[in-house]
């Protein structure tokens, strides 16, 4: 008679294969070894990436969950590798983007009594992911598991934390694994719904689509894409989600983020009628919540989001649709375009656009906006970007255009370090794309070492890491607020270069904007991934700048004022 009996670790890896897990990322810990034995057989079909730091591993995973639509999974120890770990929670949930954290925990017999490394994961998570869940039964891992996966995709994308006590894992059950995902299609709206939205929007002289989210399908951007054109409607997008729509189309009007450009900010304060389909209303958006009108006569707001609790949440809006955002563009498409009298309204905004990448000389050895301008010539189509956050971000934020085949990962909570995991989960997910990391210097060093995980894993991103030897946002806010009292913002740097290339990687360092094409060339040649360590001055994109300077990349003293990013 066959043996049908599996560990709960067994289990538990055999549900996440049947859900479609195809990559996990971790750091190994005493408290999960019984999920480790689990992996040790699923080579092939349930990756697991071995990485330096906890942080490093849920940035992974979070990443992961923004690129690909489906939950990042990353596995953490008990105590300290869940601390570590909070700050993927925190950024996936910002992000709106799937993710499951799978944490160690005590043994069920040792719990309420301070044991070793124990904490009440409900009690620190709660308020920071959608659910937090402890199992306390070995057969109910498949039901477990798979509500936290529905959980982390559905409505707004999310992060979801497991707690697995130890003996969880290491109990032996006849319980049967999961046999697939289950399926969760959109929501969508009702054909008189979608018909007021088109009454809405005939009726307006300033209308405006507004959008983010990253659980868009390439059918959803080509249809939402289809009715703003046919349409003629001016579209921005919120912070840090400009890829999810085609900047070469030429209704597309910018980002609404972090150093806002005035005419951005323009088109959301002066528009009659805003259609906002998967967004939240988050601060950096709204320029501190100072932008829309609403529910006052001035702006109509329509706003689309497959959770209910985003809706009316900040802004009472005139319609609210619970729906997903494919479902619904998909709809409205159809019905075909809106016509109205706004054509020289949206080319107003898309000219303005443009001439935001006409740049003067920037006081910089190596002058990023010569540098950006040449990637937008070089970079292929289908090109993946990251980025951590400091000023440095807005280089790959304002001064890229993302085509229909590129994407950008760039944290929306504006968690330093981001940008170096996220670029490996990416190659992972995508060895042959172009993957291209911006670090500032006092990012990367938040999650450098995972350059030793992306040799491991044969993950090799290009990284442009700009060294001015500052935290350059801080500074900047430091010397409007405190003048000629600098403290605590400068840093004493190693040797980049020879760091990156003890991991491993071909690295330079670039001195000169004249020096960079060529040196980025060879970056995209190396086999072994590429660190190009580049000259910034500290003046660049702080207080020193002259006014016309500053306001030419959208960092006017106001827009520094509510730029919440940290970093040099």
């Amino acid at each position: 008679m066959a043996d049908n009996r599996r560990s709960g670790g067994q289990l538990l890896v055999e549900c996440l294969v049947a859900l479609g897990a195809r990559h996990t990322f971790g750091v190994p810990g005493e408290s999960y070894l019984a999920v480790l034995d689990a992996l040790h057989d699923t080579a092939g079909r349930l990756d697991f990436v071995l990485c330096r730091q906890e942080g490093g591993a849920a940035f992974m995973a979070a990443a992961y969950g923004k690129l690909t639509g489906r939950p990042g999974i990353a596995w953490v120890t008990r105590g300290p590798g869940a601390t570590n770990a909070a700050i993927g929670v925190h950024t996936a949930m910002q992000d709106s983007a799937p993710m499951i954290l799978f944490v160690g925990q005590v043994g069920t017999d040792m719990k309420g009594r301070e044991a070793f490394q124990e904490l009440d994961y409900r009690a620190v998570f709660g308020t920071m992911a959608k659910w937090a869940v402890e199992i306390d039964d070995v057969a109910r891992i498949p039901e477990i598991t798979a509500r936290a996966w529905k959980t982390a995709l559905t409505g707004r994308p999310g992060p979801v934390v497991v707690a697995l006590p130890e003996d969880m894992l290491t109990t032996m059950t006849t319980t049967a694994p999961l046999t697939g995902p289950g399926a969760y299609p959109e929501a969508a709206a009702a054909p008189e719904t979608v018909q007021r939205v088109r009454d809405l929007l005939h009726g307006a002289q300033r209308p405006l689509i507004l959008y983010g989210g990253c659980n868009w399908t390439e059918a959803g951007r080509a249809a939402l894409r289809a009715f703003a054109e046919g349409s003629d409607i001016p579209v921005v997008s919120v912070f840090r989600y400009q890829d999810q729509f085609d900047n070469h189309a030429p209704v597309f009007c910018g980002e609404a983020g972090v150093g806002m450009m005035p005419h951005v900010r323009a088109l959301i304060k002066e528009a009659d009628v805003i259609l906002a389909l998967n967004n939240r209303f988050g601060e950096n958006s709204t320029d501190g919540y100072t932008l829309l009108d609403v529910p006052q006569a001035r702006q109509r707001l329509i706003h689309v989001h497959a959770s209910d609790l985003e809706l009316g949440k900040v802004y009472q809006p005139d319609l609210g649709i619970q729906a997903g955002p494919n479902e619904f563009v998909r709809a409205l498409a159809g019905t075909g375009p809106v016509r109205g009298d706004w054509a020289a309204w949206r080319a107003a905004g898309r000219a303005a656009w443009e001439a935001g990448f006409d740049l003067p000389d920037l006081p910089s050895p190596v002058d990023m906006g010569k540098v950006t301008a040449h990637l937008r010539d070089v970079l292929p189509e289908d090109v993946i970007i990251t980025n951590g956050a400091g000023n440095f971000a807005i280089w790959s934020g304002r001064f890229l255009k993302y085509g229909a085949k590129a994407r950008l990962l760039g944290p929306q909570s504006g968690a330093m370090g981001y940008g170096v995991p996220a670029a490996i989960a990416a190659k992972l997910v995508h060895p042959e794309r172009v993957v291209v990391c911006f670090a500032g210097d006092g990012d990367f060093q938040m999650t450098g070492q995972e350059l030793a995980t992306a040799r491991q894993a044969g993950a090799m991103p290009v990284i442009l890491l700009l060294n001015n030897g500052i935290y350059g946002t801080i500074r900047a806010h430091q010397e409007r607020n405190y003048p000629a009292r600098v403290s605590g913002t400068t840093m004493v740097n190693p040797d980049f270069v020879a760091l990156a290339r003890a991991y491993g990687f071909h690295a330079e360092r670039v001195e000169t904007t004249a020096a960079f094409a060529a040196a980025f060339a060879r970056a995209l040649a190396s086999p072994s991934g590429a660190l190009l360590d580049l000259a910034i001055s500290p003046e660049a994109l702080t207080p020193r700048m002259s006014l016309s300077e500053m306001r030419a990349v959208g960092l006017t003293r106001r827009g520094q004022a509510h730029g919440p990013v940290q970093g040099a």
